[in-house]
């Protein structure tokens, strides 16, 4: 299981339909909607998840 970096939520990595890479990290995303507002500002989302240790290979 991921976690997603803007709404915090689990997503199953295999098979996951939104998804986007930065700075050579993957991370996955429970709707188009959260996956939207990270490729709108990556850098604060990235950000956030390494505050809050949230792993980018756990997103929703």
């Amino acid at each position: 299981m991921a976690t997603d970096p803007v709404c915090y939520g689990e997503v199953e990595e295999r098979g996951a339909k939104h998804r986007a890479s930065f700075k050579g990290q993957e991370y996955f995303f429970c709707t188009a909607s959260c996956r939207k507002k990270f490729e709108e500002n990556p850098e604060r989302y990235a950000r956030l998840a390494t505050t809050f240790h949230i792993d980018p290979q756990m997103s929703c």
